[in-house]
């Protein structure tokens, strides 16, 4: 599919970009910019006053976790020749039954995500959405009620434009309101909402009152929104403190992709961009670097840790996008690591950040946790062979004089007595990680402790977490 241009009538302008893989990100300059000052994207939501624009639905006080079809599945829509596979009513019935029956939903995985192509190709009489009777011949609200009894809720997809990026009905300004009590009425608790379609003004006014609209309903709607992927994700363009009032969670770049490379390319900008990010993350807002990929064909065992592992750190949402029906032992074990998952739903919510770039090809990730606690990512980006790095607590600014111990989290493995200056090794598997769960059992007389944030060869000033 080429990139859409700003009225949907072909391929896109120059300043158009298009987000990897089928799912598209558009930047458009519309008419009334051509020697008009305009504002565009998120710069005009400043001029939007705060108390109309915040969400304050309660939702999302920790990163959502669930299933979402896209990466996986796409807009597969051949339930002729593929009906295991296509976008369809059954799909979601039978991973509904896997999160319920296979130990999923005890862990947090609740959420079953509908992505694109799932409506027909046009709105009915009244000008509704309405699903593809072919493919849903029961309806998403048959839909939500059948995941709703397996104590699991339903997330449905929609698009700020004229036309999903698929090609499929989108939700223009005049059609926000309605499309909310729609998604209301069907029992929905999740919007992703795209972009495709549409200009930067039109994100900027249609964004904030779909909040609006959501919480107009009196149902609960986890709202997921792409707009600042449609805007390059960070600021002038963006502004972070006006997101966070307006979307439980966003998008801030490209689609992944089932590849090594894609997970490599979001870690390398979320980490080239953290100062920006990190602070704009925390219960009810969060920053999504996309899908859990693991479990699919594109990454090594060693790499599906390591996604796992990073995207823990980042405090991101945990959304599986793989065949739950086939998935095999080892991507379970991995995606299933109730450690893991604790540290993803830790309360305090704090993003964390890298704050070692070796020249070694290593690096090293913390994130800070309740009650003292922190979670420490060790990563390998090299290619040749394990590699042994030593290092101690104090090298990675921990507080002098105290004492943790140290779970490992992916083996379970126990260090007791680890003294802020005791060196230590991991030795680190190929594009893989080590990663530990440290908790004090002796602090030096302070409540908190003092990580310096550090990049490779700059300064930071102690930052108290």
């Amino acid at each position: 599919m080429r990139a859409p241009s700003c009225d949907g009538a072909g391929p896109g302008r120059a300043g158009g970009r298009r987000a990897a893989g089928g799912r598209c990100a558009v930047l458009c300059v519309p008419a009334a910019a051509m020697g008009v000052p305009v504002l565009s994207g998120l710069a005009l939501a400043l001029a939007l006053p705060l108390a109309s624009v915040a969400l304050e639905n309660g939702l999302a006080l920790t990163p959502p976790m669930g299933w979402l079809a896209w990466e996986r599945f796409r807009c597969n829509v051949d339930c002729r020749t593929d009906p295991r596979h296509c976008i369809s009513e059954m799909l979601f019935f039978e991973m509904a039954d896997r999160l319920a029956e296979d130990g999923w939903r005890e862990l947090g995985y609740t959420y079953i995500n509908i992505d694109d192509c799932w409506s027909a190709k046009q709105r009915d009489a009244a000008g509704r959405l309405v699903a593809d009777p072919e493919r849903f011949p029961r309806g998403i609200k048959a839909l939500a009620d059948y995941v709703h009894a397996r104590g699991l809720k339903l997330g449905i997809y929609g698009d700020l434009g004229t036309l999903t990026c698929g090609g499929y009905p989108g939700t223009t300004l005049d059609r926000v309101q309605q499309d909310a009590q729609t998604f209301a009425e069907w029992g929905v608790d999740m919007l992703k909402l795209d972009g495709c379609y549409s200009s930067g003004e039109e994100q900027a006014e249609g964004y904030p009152e779909m909040a609006r609209a959501l919480n107009a309903t009196g149902r609960p709607i986890v709202y997921s929104c792409s707009w600042p992927a449609y805007q390059g994700g960070l600021p002038p363009k963006v502004n972070y403190t006006i997101l966070a009032e307006v979307c439980n969670l966003w998008r801030n770049y490209d689609d992944i992709q089932d590849s090594w490379d894609s997970v490599l390319s979001i870690l390398d900008w979320f980490s080239a961009n953290q100062d920006v990010l990190q602070p704009a993350a925390g219960p009810g807002h969060w920053n999504d670097p996309d899908m859990l990929i693991i479990g699919n064909f594109g990454l090594s065992y060693e790499q599906s840790r390591s996604q796992m592992a990073l995207w823990t750190v980042m405090a991101a949402p945990l959304l599986m996008s793989t065949d739950l029906r086939t998935i095999s032992p080892s991507a379970k074990e991995i995606l299933q690591n109730r450690l893991m998952i604790q540290i993803n739903q830790d309360p305090l919510g704090i993003q964390g950040r890298r704050i070692v770039k070796e020249k070694s090809h290593i690096e090293v990730f913390l994130r800070p946790l309740s009650k003292g606690a922190s979670a420490l990512v060790f990563f390998s980006r090299r290619t040749d062979m394990p590699f042994p790095y030593t290092t101690s607590l104090a090298k990675l600014h921990f507080p002098e004089d105290a004492v943790y111990e140290v779970q490992d989290v992916f083996s379970g493995k126990i260090i007791s007595g680890l003294k802020t200056g005791d060196n230590f090794s991991v030795i680190i598997d190929p594009s893989g990680v080590v990663m530990w769960y440290l908790y004090p059992t002796a602090l030096p007389g302070q409540p908190w402790h003092v990580v310096r944030q550090q990049a490779p060869g700059e300064g930071f000033p102690p930052v108290l977490l």
